[in-house]
């Protein structure tokens, strides 16, 4: 496909609607066409550049409000868009929301220090919440209102459908209608969805998983992203099969299927509902680090199998913080989403992540995202691999010790040892 440069594209439409006409032309034509990721271009030396243009729609920064609470309804997308996040992702609708019934209390969190402690630090947080509870047709009037109201900033619907072509098929139908600017397919929220073959039930199937795809992305004209669930054994299976299906990109990780805790004095498990429970996702800090691994393999898989300027990675998991954002971009994420630290926070975390983010950036001198998007990737290996680097570091530095490599590296006080040192025997 030609390309145009951005002075082209606004002149015509916004650069979102061009992506939708550009997509809708490419899937007619051939499923192996895909828009190019790109980073903006720096600022030089002035303030770091915090733009981003991932699969033909641009944002202003890379953090994404992730799929849950935060993006329940329009008033509270309208705050994030005023408050400045990058792109904004829906809670997950789909088309019969009558069979969605939600349960108070649906949270329970995990305190660092003692157990049951009050006042330690938030590092996990449990939740049993199902998807959107709110008549589809009241989220679509909110989506194309936002559209409306916020035309160049990028809304993401994020869509789960039962086993069933048909419905699925009407499902992205309808979304699209609104103006969205991309779909995020939840193949993995852990509880509730799965016992109705949703979610996690089809991402945790890859035979399931690439059927889906496939008729989703035989229908979708938008950017499709498919969001992966960390409750398997290997994740790189299941986003290889997303990509190769036609998605655009992956987005991981959805929240690890947990049970909080028991409470100590009643012996019931919390969330408690009634006296019972039932396993739920956890997030927040605490998932951070197996989140990291989880998109480090999926990067790495991308690198060595795909084009990555056709493809986009989201990063998810415990990110509360510029330096928690910077590590999963240093590992290949064009995106990063929060959802657990909007909840701790609030909307106006976004305006520390970027301050915190720009501040790493300034750091090392990076002008871009793109500068340095990928660049930890490369220092991952396999524990063969550390063994024979390491073996080859002790023999180098045992080589160094055998003697002086020229005159000028003697030295008064070392004079003795200097001279044992280039002994033969």
């Amino acid at each position: 496909m030609a390309s145009l440069s951005l002075t082209q594209i606004r002149g015509r439409n916004s650069v979102a609607e061009f992506s939708r006409r550009s997509l809708r032309t490419q899937r007619g034509r051939s499923k192996a066409g895909f828009l190019r990721v790109a980073a903006s271009q720096g600022q030089g030396q002035g303030e770091p550049d915090l733009s981003v243009t991932v699969n033909g729609l641009q944002m202003p920064n890379p953090f994404v409000i992730g799929s849950g609470p935060p993006g329940t309804n329009y008033t509270v997308m309208k705050r994030a868009f005023d408050e400045g996040w990058g792109a904004v992702i829906a809670k997950t609708v789909s088309l019969d929301a009558a069979k969605v019934v939600n349960v108070t209390p649906r949270y329970a969190r995990l305190r660092a220090g003692a157990n049951g402690s009050a006042k330690g630090q938030i590092i996990g947080w449990e939740n049993i919440e199902l998807i959107s509870d709110r008549p589809l047709e009241t989220m679509l009037k909110e989506f194309k209102q936002l559209k409306e109201e916020y035309p160049d900033r990028i809304l993401i619907a994020s869509i789960m459908e039962e086993y069933n072509k048909a419905a699925w098929e009407e499902l992205i139908d309808r979304v699209e209608q609104t103006g969205i600017d991309a779909l995020e397919i939840n193949f993995s929220c852990p509880h509730g969805m799965p016992e109705r073959k949703m979610g996690a039930a089809v991402g945790q199937d890859c035979t399931l998983l690439e059927e889906v795809c496939g008729w989703i992305n035989a229908k979708a004209t938008v950017p499709v992203w498919a969001k992966m669930t960390p409750n398997i054994t290997d994740i790189t299976q299941p986003a290889r099969v997303s990509l190769k299906s036609g998605c655009e990109g992956v987005a991981a990780i959805n929240t690890i299927m947990s049970v909080m805790g028991i409470n100590l004095k009643t012996l019931r498990p919390e969330p408690c509902v009634e006296g019972y429970s039932t396993p739920g996702g956890y997030s927040s800090k605490a998932v951070h680090p197996i989140a990291l691994g989880k998109v480090m393999s999926i990067a790495k898989m991308m690198k060595s199998e795909f084009d990555l300027e056709q493809y986009s990675l989201s990063g998810i998991g415990g990110v509360e913080t510029g330096s928690d954002a910077a590590e999963f971009i240093l590992l290949g994420a064009n995106t990063v989403q929060v959802c657990t630290g909007v909840m701790m926070h609030g909307y106006g975390l976004v305006k520390t992540l970027c301050d915190e983010l720009k501040d790493f950036m300034k750091m090392h001198n990076f002008s871009s995202v793109e500068d340095f998007r990928g660049a930890s990737l490369e220092y991952f290996t396999t524990h063969m691999d550390l063994v024979r680097r390491q073996q080859e570091a002790i023999q180098q530095r045992k080589a160094l010790k055998k003697g002086l490599q020229s005159d000028k590296d003697w030295t008064g006080d070392g004079f003795v040892k200097e001279s044992e040192s280039m002994v033969s025997n």
